[in-house]
Order: C-alpha cells, then structure tokens, then sequence
C-alpha cells in the first residue's frame, strides 16, 4: 500500500481558553483534595476521564460537604449562580473563558444601556445559559435565521454571540436583523480561535479525499467542523479517540486531513495520526502542526 499524506490543521486541538482551563484545573489537584467541577470542565469525555484520575471530578451536587474547591468550567455559568456559590464554605476557581467573560460583559452592558438583546446561539448550550443571566429578563436566543418574529421591542436591539457560532451565521443574521430594528447594537463575541480553525479546516476539506474530525460528541465546536467538511462534500467521520477508525475508511485513499475540536487534547490527535499511518503508510504532510494557536 502507497503511502497516505496526512495534513493536520495548524489549530487542531486545545483553544487558549480550554488550555488555560485544564492547566488550572490540573494545579488545583495537585494542591489538595476535595477539588471538583461544576459539571464537565469541557466537553471531551477523555479529558475528564483524565482528571477523574486526578482526583478531579465533575459535580452537580454543590452542598456535597466533600467540596473543599469548585472550580466553573470554561462555558460560565449564570450569574446568580456564582454569587450563591461566594456565599459557600469551599473555595471558588473561576476557569471561564476570557472569551466567554467578555461576552458576558457586553450582555450586561447592552442590557444596563436599556437595549433587548439578542444571544445568537443554541439555547441548550451552557454558554449561552450563562450570557441570559446576563442580558436581562428581555432577552431572546436566536438559532436561526428563522426567528426574527420573537423580537418584540425593535426600536433599540443588542446583540451578542455564542463565542463557538461561524461568523457566516452572524453575518446572515445581522443582514437580516438591520432592515426590522431602528438602532441596532452588535458585539461580534465570536472568539477569534472558532473562526481561523472553522476556515482552516474549510481549505483543508478541499484538498482531501477524507477528514478525520476528532473531540469529544458532545463538542459544539467540534460537530460544527464535521458539519462544515460534510458540507464539502468529502468524506467525513467525527470520532473521540483512534479506537474508532476503522482500515476500510483508508482504502483507496491518497489523502486524509485531520483537524480537532477546541477541547481535544493533543496526545489524541497524537494517537489518530499515528493509526492512520499504521495502515495506509508513513505519510509525512510537510504541513507543521502548532495546538493552540489563537
């Protein structure tokens, strides 16, 4: 068998602020016991797993006496939910995203300059739980082009993103939005990493003949990455570990691209690429990989 040429995405893997996350969350076990998370500190299975060997695990249940250190996952949380939890006998680590900080703070400030504002996002997602708590009790998610209805107060509109949301989606929805509104307001949250990793993986997708999406099944960012290279038309499989590459996905394939979700480690992209090259070849890219980059 020909050898297979892999070109990995210089941004596969860990964003800055899930970086800066882990690196907390890791150094706060090694301090003492009692560490927990509010819930999974990012969304990668194998990750967690990680720091449940570690001693830190994941935690719904904040009066557990057992918590001496809750640390906030990188999504935020509500901010009610944070001032309860000041009030409490263990020790808060904040590991919020800065980006998602940010975000947080134009919601309150569009919503302290008297605007309804508008979280472009998935309702579900944790993130975007943590920016209502900030926008106000007027405020309204959108996550679709769809919804333009649900706007009642058009006279003064703010908007903020869902920091993982393709930039292609805010900028179809402000081109919308702007003929319905008399003033309109937008922060463009969008953390930069989402948009160079979305537009890396895009050219990528063009030059392949299959792409190797890894992170976790439950990563927004990551689902978005496979969504895009299904979009273009090559081949596409979203896995969390190489365990799940199967050899008949390689026959027959020259090319094979491979780029990660923001919450993937870089030992299990690692791992991918070196099952790749264990059944179609050695297939060296000449194409440097740099996790992380912002």
């Amino acid at each position: 068998m020909s050898d297979i040429e892999i070109i990995k995405a210089k941004r596969a893997g860990f964003c800055f602020g899930v970086k800066r996350a882990v690196n907390i969350t890791f150094k706060a076990a090694k301090k003492g016991k009692g560490v927990f998370t509010l819930g999974p500190l990012i969304h990668n299975p194998q990750v967690i797993e990680k720091l449940c060997k570690e001693g830190v695990c994941p935690t719904e249940n904040t009066e557990d006496r057992n918590i001496q250190t809750l640390i906030i996952r990188t999504h935020g949380i509500p901010l009610e939910l944070y001032q309860t939890f000041l009030k409490k006998d263990f020790k808060v680590i904040d590991a919020t995203c800065p980006f998602v900080k940010k975000a947080q703070q134009y919601a309150k400030l569009l919503c302290d300059e008297g605007y309804q504002v508008i979280i472009l996002g998935d309702e579900k997602h944790p993130e975007v739980k943590s920016l209502m708590s900030y926008a106000g009790k007027d405020a309204i998610i959108l996550d679709s082009n769809q919804e333009l209805q649900k706007i009642k107060n058009k006279k003064r509109v703010g908007v903020v993103v869902q920091t993982t949301q393709p930039t292609n989606l805010l900028q179809e929805f402000i081109g919308k939005l702007v003929s319905r509104v008399s003033e309109l307001k937008v922060f463009n949250t969008i953390c930069n990493s989402t948009a160079l990793r979305l537009k890396e993986t895009k050219e990528i997708a063009r030059r392949v003949d299959l792409m190797i999406v890894a992170g976790g099944k439950n990563s927004a960012n990551t689902t978005q990455l496979a969504t895009l290279c299904n979009a273009s038309s090559v081949k596409t499989y979203h896995i969390e570990t190489s365990s799940e590459i199967k050899k008949e996905w390689i026959k027959d394939v020259a090319r094979v691209g491979i780029t990660a979700g923001a919450s993937t480690p870089e030992w299990i992209i690692s791992e991918i690429e070196s099952r790749i090259r264990d059944i179609g070849g050695n297939g060296d890219n000449g194409y440097p990989h740099e996790s992380g980059r912002n």
